[in-house]
């Protein structure tokens, strides 16, 4: 157990949640996802969470097997073409884990996603917040519509409102 940890996620809250994104960063995200999915056929979801449970937290439960559980109970594993997207912050430890569907991770692998998570993170370090999540979602519409242009009328499998967890 990480005592350091613990108390990191003690004392984040969901307030830290409404100052890193307002309103208005909530609604210039869901807009800009809706406008990057409009150039390829994949689904892109943001979801943040202020801090971990804590028997997950006890647990040792890292970001990534955290952003593993979103990925399925949002469902973004269930899109027609397997060519969904979670980009998931962990706002107590400010990482950022993106999960694709198996058909995506096929085409891409973890480096690609590594990349784009450390573009983001570096935004997060200067509390860039918007600003990092909107550049992360355009990194992973560049990729997708490299891998899954667009074709014909486009059919939103999944919202494009952020999840606040």
């Amino acid at each position: 157990m990480n005592i350091k940890r613990v108390i990191k996620h003690l004392s984040v809250g969901q307030a830290a949640v409404r100052r890193s994104f307002p309103r208005a960063a909530l609604q210039n995200i869901e807009r800009t996802i809706a406008q990057v999915e409009q150039t390829h056929a994949g689904q892109i979801r943001f979801a943040v969470e202020h801090a971990l449970d804590m028997s997950p937290l006890l647990a040792g439960q890292t970001a990534r097997a955290r952003a593993i559980e979103v990925f399925s109970q949002l469902r973004v594993w269930d899109t027609e073409y397997n060519n969904g997207v979670l980009i998931y912050l962990l706002l107590a430890d400010r990482d950022v884990e993106i999960v694709a569907d198996r058909g995506v991770h096929a085409k891409l692998g973890p480096a690609v996603w590594e990349s784009v998570c450390k573009e983001m993170e570096a935004a997060f370090r200067q509390g860039k917040f918007e600003e990092g999540v909107i550049a992360g979602v355009r990194s992973v519409g560049v990729h997708l519509a490299r891998h899954y242009p667009q074709v014909g009328a486009k059919t939103n499998e999944l919202s494009d409102q952020p999840v606040i967890l």
